[in-house]
């Protein structure tokens, strides 16, 4: 029986267009890059942060997070970046867990990670309350059973709400970068289509989830409201 050892990593580039220096971002004067990653710890697994700054990199340290000043077009494709070196050789199995949720659980995580078992790449599902999803910020999806079938954030009315944790083979994660980006990927930038739009199926759970993810100034305004006593 071939022992798998799997590796969450959390991409966390410093630029986003719409919060700059986003992972830094202080809720409840933690920042937000700290939390996710003490949320994942919380699992067992192995956690590591992929960056491009120094700024995030000088949080963790050597031993927990890796640094690569490259421009990737997504988190993924800087998670498949950082598994071709030697450092990551022990892993043949990562959970990417984007680093604008704060509220991540172990028990997401960890139906991404049991459907790795069936699939080459996972993720998971929430139910999607009815005014996110005429927000095109939201990420909705649709899916037969545990197939994904298609993600949108123009999706108004219907769908379920798409949390952005991955799951992934190794294999998978190095081929992803050599697939054709589609059109839909750049329109809707979402980067699970390229699996879509290339024929891979991809395995997806439900879970009970009701965190809130940070894109904007108003979600961290959201944030605090919600957990400030």
């Amino acid at each position: 029986l071939l022992m798998t050892s799997t590796a969450i990593l959390i991409p966390a580039r410093y630029g986003s267009t719409r919060l700059p220096g986003k992972p830094l971002i202080p809720l409840d004067n933690i920042p937000m890059i700290r939390r996710v990653y003490e949320r994942c710890r919380k699992t067992g697994l192995d956690t590591y942060v992929l960056t491009d700054d120094m700024r995030i990199f000088n949080l963790f340290g050597a031993s927990n997070c890796w640094i690569e000043e490259v421009d990737y077009a997504n988190g993924t494709e800087r998670c498949a970046g950082a598994v071709k070196h030697d450092f990551f050789s022990q892993y043949n199995q990562f959970i990417n867990v984007q680093g604008d949720m704060p509220d991540v659980t172990a028990e997401v995580i960890n139906k991404c990670h049991t459907l790795l078992n069936y699939y080459n790449v996972s993720t998971v599902y929430a139910t999607m309350p009815k005014e996110m999803q005429d927000d095109p910020n939201t990420v909705k999806c649709v899916h037969a059973s545990e197939h994904a079938l298609w993600f949108g954030r123009g999706i108004t009315g219907y769908g379920s709400w798409h949390l952005g944790v991955y799951g992934y083979r190794r294999s998978a994660l190095e081929m992803y970068p050599t697939l054709p980006v589609p059109e839909e990927e750049r329109i809707e930038q979402l980067e699970q289509l390229r699996w879509l739009k290339n024929s891979w199926q991809i395995g997806i759970n439900p879970v009970y989830y009701n965190g809130i993810e940070i894109n904007s100034p108003e979600d961290v305004e959201a944030w605090h409201s919600k957990y400030s006593q």
